[in-house]
């Protein structure tokens, strides 16, 4: 406990800036209560009451369609207002749809409660368009450059403790209480979580000199008014972003994200009904995946420093490889809790250090247009992987689906080393 207080309260932070890193650091504690309750069973759930690979598929892939749809448009909304009421308004419109969660077994049966839980994924994508865009931005301009690394490593602790915590409770609780209700105390867990966490959202306040610039002062990156010939859906799309060095970002991390999306609909399958785990398994092995994340978070500051944001996710998108490779062979409920400590220590440098790996290749002026193409590239990620890691899993079996996907993952985490 004095450890983590020390984390809170590190003298070293300039005064002016504390407010908004204590507040980052309960939003994401809070997110992990999210996190480790309501969005880490859901699929759990889906998949116990009968859902198919491909709708285990379409409920991650609904929200990508919406924010392929609308990530532009959100890049340019953002633009035009600041960013922090932008980010606070969108997590409360995005998070309300946890709420919905809880009564649907009273009203639907089972394919019902399915169909319902799609559609709501697919609503809540809309305000999730704009928070995914803007909170990267939000996280740029309240965190001066040379603490991103810093705060985002107290994150990922913050995270990991919330999250392990949130899990084995969450476990404790779906494997002693009677099937429904057990997953709609889950839920709600989960929707208290969200609305604590956007509570600390609208506190973070824009740091002077960070600040995105206006419109009517921002310089463009890129010359677009000298460039008249350009057709209008041009300069509205920002496709001139694809002209600058943040290309070869943008085709890294697509390669990055198909590989890890083509795995994650899959992996409640394989749990449930190969290995056969409990809710509480899944609890433990969650919780240990973050305790391991939290270990390595320690050490992300020290490391990123020494090769860099770029380097630090290249090497463990590489190391990301090891979790789906060794499920793949696994049988036993230990063999899941090591692969889980294993996975937890390569998140840690991967989750710890890909934001700030993409902030920094984009220019301080401009920001939401190349956040907005990033977040296209994750959720057409999401959309493929979601869609075509079960349809070739159905394929080819879960173990060689699971192994491919894991020699992906080695294969995109080589690429960011060497073109990012």
């Amino acid at each position: 406990m004095l450890a983590i207080k020390k984390l809170f309260k590190n003298p070293a932070v300039p005064p002016e800036f504390r407010s908004n890193f204590i507040h980052l650091y309960f939003d994401m504690g809070w997110f992990g209560v999210l996190s480790g309750s309501a969005v880490n069973f859901l699929s759990v759930y889906a998949t116990r009451i009968g859902a198919s690979g491909f709708q285990i598929g379409l409920l991650g892939a609904m929200a990508a369609i919406v924010s392929l749809i609308f990530a532009i448009p959100a890049g340019r909304w953002l633009e035009k207002r600041a960013t922090g009421r932008a980010v606070f308004w969108t997590s409360v419109f995005y998070r309300l749809g946890f709420l919905l969660f809880v009564p649907l077994p009273w009203l639907f049966g089972a394919q019902g409660q399915i169909w319902v839980l799609i559609a709501l994924n697919l609503l809540m994508g809309v305000p999730l368009a704009a928070l995914s865009v803007g909170f990267s931005a939000l996280f740029a301009e309240s965190v001066p450059t040379d603490w991103r690394a810093y705060v985002a490593g107290i994150r990922n602790i913050v995270l990991s403790l919330t999250f392990m915590i949130t899990s084995l409770v969450s476990g404790y609780l779906l494997d002693r209480i009677a099937f429904p209700q057990n997953y709609q105390i889950i839920f709600l867990i989960g929707f208290i979580g969200a609305a604590m966490s956007s509570v600390h959202l609208y506190f973070i306040k824009p740091i002077p000199g960070q600040t995105q610039p206006s419109l009517s002062t921002r310089q463009p990156v890129s010359p677009i008014k000298e460039l008249p010939s350009r057709p209008g859906w041009y300069t509205a799309i920002r496709a001139d972003v694809w002209k600058s060095p943040y290309r070869a970002t943008l085709l890294v991390m697509l390669a990055f994200h198909v590989a890890q999306y083509l795995a994650i609909p899959i992996f409640p399958i394989y749990f449930v009904r190969v290995l056969r785990l409990t809710d509480e398994n899944l609890g433990i092995g969650t919780a240990l995946f973050y305790l391991a994340v939290l270990l390595g978070s320690m050490q992300l500051n020290r490391l990123v420093r020494r090769i860099g944001h770029k380097n630090v996710t290249g090497w463990g998108v590489v190391g990301l490889a090891i979790y789906p490779a060794l499920l793949a062979i696994s049988g036993q409920v230990w063999h899941y809790y090591f692969i889980s400590v294993l996975g937890g220590l390569v998140w840690a440098l991967v989750g710890g250090a890909y934001a700030n790996y993409i902030i920094e290749k984009c220019p301080a002026n401009d920001r939401p247009a190349y956040l907005a193409w990033y977040n296209i590239i994750l959720n057409a990620s999401v959309l493929t992987g979601s869609l075509l890691g079960p349809a070739l899993a159905d394929q080819i079996s879960l173990p060689a689906a699971l192994i491919v996907f894991g020699l992906l993952r080695g294969l995109a985490g080589f690429a960011i080393l060497k073109w990012g």
